[in-house]
């Protein structure tokens, strides 16, 4: 399976007339947040393949629909996969704090970065850690259903030690390394770290998890999910 990720950043290569030579033979596209809903739009109708995103802690405009803060009806909602739901229209699927399996692939994500400014989409660890605690149930039934827990898992921010920065930010959740310990998924996809030098570190491994950092944009290879 491949599939393009994306965070961070309008990447001119792919917002371009030529996307549908360069990247049509993608399975799906993976967002791991702070890209404006404008340019998830462009890539569904432009590759028309699944699309599924976080959010990071800007480029927030539709974050309070997705998760009901201020009152979205359910009128407002068009139901488009199972049990998710989309206030913004931009036909990709929010997997913030939810587990599903679509694609063969078995899929999570959870939204935002390290808490510095109080600012919406920001958790502190423990938040972040019981919101892992909730995918628990789902990860469990995935390794009755499919023999593994998860595949894929979308962050915004990145592990603790793995690609982050000092910064208060930029500092990684330590309880990613623990989730991957437990549940092994195959991949866990970020962003929020800019790459500024191409020598900068965009892949690594951690016990049985490849750590990717999907700033701009890259491809992976996944193989094939049973």
């Amino acid at each position: 399976m491949k599939l393009l990720c994306v965070s961070d950043q309008i990447d001119p290569f792919i917002y371009s007339s030529s996307i549908k030579e360069r990247f049509g033979d993608v399975d799906a596209v993976i967002s791991a947040g702070d890209l404006p809903d404008e340019y998830l739009e462009f890539l569904v109708s432009a590759l028309n393949k699944p699309l599924f995103f976080v959010f990071g802690n800007h480029n927030l405009k539709s974050f309070n629909y997705y998760h009901n803060t201020r009152g979205c009806s359910k009128e407002d909602y068009r139901f488009q996969h199972d049990d998710f739901s989309s206030c913004s229209g931009t036909g990709a699927l929010y997997i913030g704090f939810k587990c599903i399996r679509a694609e063969k692939m078995l899929i999570a994500g959870v939204s935002g970065s390290l808490k510095y400014n109080n600012g919406l989409c920001q958790y502190s660890e423990r938040q972040m850690k019981l919101r892992l605690l909730l995918l628990v149930p789902s990860l469990l039934i995935n390794k009755l259903k499919y023999g593994r827990f998860l595949d894929i898992l979308v962050t915004h921010a990145a592990p603790r030690g793995i690609h982050d920065k000092e910064d208060q930010c930029h500092k990684g959740f330590k309880c990613f390394l623990s989730f991957m310990k437990i549940f092994k998924p195959k991949f866990l996809i970020h962003g929020h770290i800019h790459l500024y030098d191409l020598q900068d570190t965009r892949v690594s491994k951690y016990e049985e998890t490849t750590v990717i950092n999907a700033y701009s944009h890259y491809i992976i290879e996944t193989g094939d999910f049973e």
